[in-house]
């Protein structure tokens, strides 16, 4: 399992916030997604060996919003 940030640009309200969540739990490998308006971002979980951080920041993309630029990926636990 590998945990990642995303921050996302463009979300204005929960259904922005569900939005992002919906097509982030349709991407494959996808085990856990949190999207927090306030803090404009989303914090996921998933299989490495199923999918990568891009596909997460397309399936966004493809939801009408940004991916913003950040530093660099979560480093969470990887079990």
């Amino acid at each position: 399992m590998h945990t990642d940030r995303i921050p996302v640009q463009g979300m204005n309200d929960e259904q922005d916030a569900e939005k992002v969540n919906k097509a982030l739990h349709d991407v494959w490998g996808i085990l856990k997604a949190e999207v927090s308006l306030s803090k404009g971002e989303a914090l996921i979980s998933y299989d490495e060996n199923a999918a990568q951080l891009v596909d997460f920041q397309q399936a966004i993309r493809e939801s009408g919003y940004d991916v913003a630029n950040y530093d660099g990926p979560f480093h969470g636990d990887k079990q």
